[in-house]
């Protein structure tokens, strides 16, 4: 399959991915990386947080002092002509904080967000208590969220919905968290045969539709999404055509994920299942 892109020869379309390292490979920053790579983008990092992680879980979680996280998007902004910027797993008020001061100083020109709170295993990524801050300090400046059932859950203070209607009734209290759009993704409703999402804007509303394929391996799904989206921005795409090709990209990469044989818990997503050559 060839993934289409929209590059412009003047630039390289650089990506950003500000999020917590997975030991495992298949999550976080590991995961942002090849998802942006597979799709089209140069990606640069920040790393928040380092977590010792397999397919099985998370076992620690060690928050990167925030003057390091600072000194990490100092480098990056100063020097590459960033354009896009995904934001995963922040961990605590504090990076939360550091990381919306920076966007507010270095002003990238799209910005992704992907309210980690939970992992697939579902071990807890973000303290209770910087919701609040999240809320707050980082999603209204965000061009997109893409938070899954149980974080619009977190996000809204309502149930974590159990069919589409659930997820109907979700949509006025997304829109008040004052992000540009919000892609409410319905992944967690396991019994329907497609996997159906959400993409609200202020205005308006798109389903996306996708078959459902039936697998255990969807570690790092809602990362690589995001990653893919904020590739796809990077590459002059509004935020609808990007999520529309983000959603094709993660679809194929867990049709493919079967693939490979990576641990014995929640194995990775197939994130290069089109081949290197084919991505050019």
């Amino acid at each position: 399959m060839n993934l289409p892109t929209q590059q412009s020869n003047a630039s390289t379309p650089i990506v950003l991915t500000i999020a917590g390292s997975d030991s495992g490979g298949g999550a976080g920053i590991q995961a942002d990386i090849k998802a942006i790579s597979a799709t089209g983008g140069f990606a640069c990092s920040v790393i928040t947080a380092i977590t010792s992680q397999n397919t099985k879980g998370v076992s620690a979680i060690f928050p990167i002092p925030i003057e390091h996280v600072a000194s990490q998007l100092d480098a990056v902004f100063s020097d590459l002509n960033i354009v896009a910027v995904k934001v995963g797993m922040l961990a605590d008020s504090n990076i939360i904080r550091i990381v919306a001061e920076k966007i507010k100083q270095y002003r990238p020109q799209f910005l992704v967000v992907d309210p980690v709170m939970v992992a697939t295993s579902g071990d807890l990524l973000l303290e209770t208590e910087a919701i609040s801050t999240l809320k707050s300090e980082l999603l209204p400046l965000a061009d997109i969220i893409t938070p899954n059932l149980p974080e619009g859950a977190a996000l809204t203070g309502l149930s974590v919905p159990q069919n589409e209607s659930d997820m109907n009734a979700m949509i006025t209290d997304l829109r008040a968290l004052g992000a540009k759009a919000v892609l409410l993704k319905g992944g967690h409703l396991e019994h329907d045969d497609s996997s159906n999402d959400l993409l609200i804007f202020s205005d308006e509303i798109e389903v996306l539709r996708a078959k459902r394929t039936q697998t255990k391996n969807t570690h790092g799904t809602g990362c690589s999404l995001s990653s893919a989206i904020a590739s796809y921005l990077a590459q002059g795409n509004d935020v609808l055509k990007a999520v529309q090709l983000g959603k094709t990209y993660i679809s194929e990469a867990i049709a493919h994920a079967d693939e490979l044989h990576v641990g014995e818990g929640h194995g990775p997503v197939n994130h290069f299942f089109a081949g290197h050559t084919q991505l050019r």
